[in-house]
């Protein structure tokens, strides 16, 4: 699933206990933006399944278990319809940067509602491929432009204590849509007319007016209103964030931070996208690379497949009632991002991602050998995939799900972390691309198609074991480290010796930093202890 964080370090409000949860209120907020993404990622799926939309999209096909009104689209348009969204996300995302800092986060999240819905305007007027599939392009800058700008947002508003579950709560906001869209489309699926489709789509707009509005009211960034050299502002926006006077003395040394920081960054000088592959002795290359391929392995996981294509699948795996079965995995996602961003604190990002991919790689293999070895009339096979498919979305929910953004927020040095981030979130747009364009081919029957149908699973399974691999050898144990800690441990060890390198850091603080580099073996043998 795709957005994450732009800006880990920086946090706002983080001393000022008597109002620790204002900051916190008001930041949790833009995380609705994930609304925009995960409904429209669930809308598609349900609509290639209406009689309506077949017919004024589609052209007459044989009568099938896919099509059974005798109309129905290829798979060439099928993977051009649900992939083009990710087209207009990937360049959303690399256009995030650039556009936050012209308007800033708060004019850039509203100015972003307002390209996605100039999108939802054209999918809902459209009568022909080609209109929907350029209303699914300008939806997917704003959705491109949105999960650059929330969780930028967010880092830089909300308390330190609490970063990495706000943050967290942009996937939750995605699983919130895809419930919802399951919802809407299976309440018109079945009107005779055009409206079938058009209210599921239109009701899009009221998720951009919320969020819109909603930004309106809040607070600008006051980070950026510093670097903007507007320090009343600043002062202002900051004392709306933690209720305090801005003449107040926490305010004022909470601005004073953001000076200095900023400060350091002006002194590190600019930095080029070279420079995130520059080798180094903290490791920056590996640490830009660790940021793309995790968001990668996060859609190789194959949950997209489910939310894009599950109503098509589970129809061709012979199952009734496959509107009602998405909202039921729908609902299992939604409910198990709540334990994954309590469990990101409680157990670590590290532990958390192997468990994950261990989980998924047994429920996708167990799919696929189900589904390929028993007949799709098989009422018991059928009630195994299902359940199965909701242990996995489960795994991923409370796993990859919240826990990529995390791990991504937190691992790059200052000097790159803009850049390094855009590259990360470009990714997953850009897998998120590859998946749902060549999901068709795999998964349809007929020439230039596999016909893999459920032994596409096999595929997922292969992907989630190569996750395995990743987490144990490129993921470190960051919890409860401070950015400058992370820092330190990419200097002295590699993730496999991370966990007993964490413990000492947060014993000795930054005290490590004096005694000088500790060698890896050392760390292994402790590990041992």
């Amino acid at each position: 699933m795709p957005g994450g964080p732009i800006a880990a370090g920086g946090g706002i409000g983080a001393n000022a206990p008597k109002s620790k949860y204002a900051g916190v209120l008001m930041t949790s907020f833009a995380a609705f933006g994930g609304v925009l993404f995960g409904y429209d990622t669930g809308t598609i799926s349900g609509l290639q399944q209406m009689p309506d939309w077949l017919h004024t999209f589609g052209h007459p096909v044989p009568v099938s278990s896919t099509f059974p009104d005798g109309y129905g689209i290829t798979s060439s348009q099928r993977s051009l319809i649900v992939s083009i969204l990710s087209a207009g996300t990937f360049f959303g995302a690399l256009l995030g940067a650039p556009f936050a800092d012209t308007l800033g986060r708060k004019w850039g999240l509203i100015a972003s509602c307002l390209v996605f819905s100039v999108g939802v305007a054209m999918q809902t007027a459209a009568t022909a491929i080609p209109l929907f599939v350029v209303g699914r392009v300008w939806a997917g800058l704003g959705v491109g432009l949105v999960s650059t700008l929330v969780p930028m947002y967010q880092s830089e508003c909300s308390p330190k204590w609490i970063r990495g579950a706000v943050v967290g709560l942009y996937q939750f906001g995605i699983t919130i849509g895809l419930l919802l869209s399951n919802v809407f489309n299976n309440a018109t699926k079945d009107r005779p007319n055009h409206s079938s489709y058009r209210i599921p789509v239109a009701i899009q707009f009221i998720w951009a007016a919320i969020l819109a509005f909603g930004m309106f009211l809040l607070p600008e960034s006051p980070r950026w209103l510093i670097k903007k050299h507007r320090d009343a502002d600043a002062a202002h926006s900051l004392s709306r964030l933690t209720t305090l006077p801005p003449d107040h003395p926490e305010v004022a040394s909470e601005l004073e931070e953001i000076r200095l920081h900023l400060k350091h960054e002006d002194e590190l000088g600019q930095s080029s996208y070279m420079d995130c592959f520059r080798p180094s002795d903290n490791r920056i290359c590996f640490r830009t690379l660790t940021g793309i391929f995790i968001q990668a392995w996060q859609q190789l996981t194959g949950v997209n497949f489910i939310f894009y294509f599950g109503t098509t699948f589970f129809t061709n795996a012979g199952i009734h009632s496959p509107f009602l079965i998405s909202i039921a995995t729908s609902t299992v996602n939604v409910g198990m991002t709540l334990p994954g961003i309590w469990g990101v604190e409680r157990f670590g990002r590290r532990s958390l991602l192997l468990v994950g991919a261990v989980g998924m790689t047994i429920c996708e293999f167990a799919i696929a050998i189900i589904g390929s070895t028993t007949k799709t009339t098989n009422q018991a096979a059928q009630s195994a995939e299902v359940a199965l498919v909701c242990f996995y979305i489960a795994f991923f929910a409370s796993t990859w799900g919240p826990v990529t953004w995390a791990v991504t927020g937190e691992i790059f040095p200052l000097k790159i972390r803009a850049k390094a981030m855009s590259l990360s979130v470009a990714s997953n747009w850009l897998w998120n691309f590859g998946i749902a364009y060549a999901t068709p081919y795999l998964v349809d029957s007929g020439p230039g198609n596999l016909d893999l149908g459920t032994k596409v699973f096999y595929v997922w399974g292969s992907t989630c074991f190569c996750c395995i691999i990743f987490a144990y050898f490129c993921v470190p144990e960051t919890k409860g480290l401070s950015l400058e800690q992370i820092d330190l441990l990419y200097r002295n060890v590699a993730p496999v010796h991370s966990v007993a390198f964490r413990k000492r850091l947060i014993a000795d603080g930054n005290q490590l930093s004096l005694v000088g580099d500790i060698r890896e073996d050392d760390m292994a043998s402790q590990e041992k202890v």
